[in-house]
C-alpha cells in the first residue's frame, strides 16, 4: 500500500544536493533546503514490525503521574505499544490519548494501547496494589538502585513501571508505595534524562534485557 512507501528525493543544485524521504505518491517537490526543484531518487518500503518477542513471561504496565508535556505522554504511547506494555495507568495532569495533540508524536499507537485514567496516583496505586500489582518507581534518590542491576523480575504478580512529572519527579507518597526504586546511570552534567527517553529505555530493558 502506498501508505507504507516512501521516496528519496534529492536537489538539482549540485551545490545543495539536499537528499531527504517524501510520501511515495509525490511528484513536483520543492527543496526544503533551497527551495530548488527535486528528483526521485529511489522508492522503498517503509518500516516493518519485528517479530522478536519479550525475553520475559511478566505482565508489565505503567503508571504516569502528572506529565507535563503532551509529547512527552504521545511517545510513551509509542513506546508502551512497540514494547508490548498491556496497559497505561494515566493520573493527574497526564494527557489521555483522546486528547487531539497526543496523536503528533503517538503515531496511531493512542487507539492501540489500553489505558485507564485517574484525578488522583495514589488513588490508582492504593487500588492497583490491592489487586495484586507490583509498583516499582523510575526516579534518582537514595532508595535508588541501577535499573541495569535487576536481575529477574516478579513471575506471579503484574508489575507496574512508575514515572513522575518531569521537573519534581515521583510523588513522595506514590514513591513511598513502590517496593523497589530503579535509576538509570547518569555520567553527564546532568541528573536525569528527558521522561519519555527515560521511559523507553526502562520499559525495554524490564521487557527484553531481563531474562525469563
Amino acid at each position: 500500500m502506498d501508505e507504507n512507501r516512501f521516496q528519496m528525493r534529492q536537489c538539482h543544485d549540485e551545490v545543495c544536493r539536499f537528499r531527504f524521504p517524501a510520501p511515495v505518491a509525490a511528484t513536483a517537490v520543492d527543496c526544503p533546503r533551497c527551495g530548488g526543484p527535486t528528483e526521485r531518487a529511489i522508492e522503498f518500503a517503509g518500516r516493518g514490525a519485528p517479530a522478536q518477542q519479550p525475553n520475559s513471561t511478566v505482565v508489565l504496565e505503567a503508571l504516569l503521574d502528572n506529565i507535563r508535556s503532551i509529547y512527552n505522554v504521545g511517545a510513551m504511547l509509542r513506546t508502551a505499544d512497540g514494547a508490548g506494555l498491556r496497559r497505561l495507568h494515566l493520573c493527574g495532569i497526564t494527557a489521555t490519548p483522546d486528547h487531539p495533540k497526543v496523536a503528533k508524536t503517538a503515531l496511531g499507537a493512542q487507539e492501540a494501547v489500553p489505558w485507564v485514567g485517574y484525578a488522583n496516583a495514589l488513588d490508582a496505586a492504593d487500588s492497583l496494589r490491592q489487586q495484586g500489582y507490583e509498583l516499582w518507581g523510575l526516579e534518582s534518590g537514595p532508595r535508588a538502585e541501577s535499573l541495569f542491576a535487576v536481575q529477574t523480575l516478579p513471575q506471579k504478580v503484574p508489575l507496574v513501571l512508575v514515572v513522575g512529572n518531569e521537573v519534581a519527579g515521583i510523588d513522595p507518597a506514590l514513591l513511598e508505595r513502590c517496593s523497589r526504586v530503579l535509576a538509570i546511570p547518569m555520567h553527564g552534567v546532568k541528573g536525569s534524562l528527558n521522561a519519555a527517553v527515560a521511559f523507553g529505555i526502562a520499559v525495554y530493558h524490564l521487557h527484553y534485557g531481563v531474562p525469563a
